[in-house]
């Protein structure tokens, strides 16, 4: 018995799956995906059961999910779970990878001095209408 296990050759690929689990992570409804393609809802569940459909349609549904089409040929699950899994836990404080590049005082010093130039536009703006408001005041009285 001899069995030929290929690992090199490439799974078929289920477009319309890889439509719903890419739409599924972004939180989107099947709705909403046809509401930005212009499709009805009903056409977007037919799509996601089809294993192929044409690339007009492909680069469509693609554009109302806001990704590439080459995303969705090439979607692989297990990928992103192990992305999303390594994102996560490098993003932990604890991890080895954590790298905090902002300096939340100097943030807050920033934010702190942007209030001060706002609130300095929006007296001089103040001002300026009084300044305008005066100058009306006295052009009425001497007519």
């Amino acid at each position: 018995m001899d069995t030929d296990f290929r690992t090199d050759e490439k799974p078929d690929i289920h477009l319309g799956r890889n439509v719903q689990r890419i739409r599924e992570i972004m939180g989107m409804k099947q709705s909403t995906l046809a509401a930005n393609t212009g499709y009805s809802q009903q056409y977007i569940s037919k799509l996601e059961q089809s294993d192929k459909f044409a690339d007009d349609i492909l680069n469509k549904v693609a554009e109302g999910l806001g990704v590439a089409p080459d995303l969705i040929r090439n979607f692989d699950e297990e990928k992103t779970v192990y992305n999303i899994q390594n994102n996560y836990e490098s993003s932990n404080n604890n991890g080895p990878n954590y790298r905090c590049t902002i300096n939340p005082i100097d943030k807050l010093i920033e934010m702190i001095d942007e209030n001060k130039r706002l609130y300095d536009a929006l007296l001089k703006a103040e001002r300026e209408k009084n300044a305008l408001m005066e100058q009306q005041i006295q052009h009425l009285k001497k007519t």
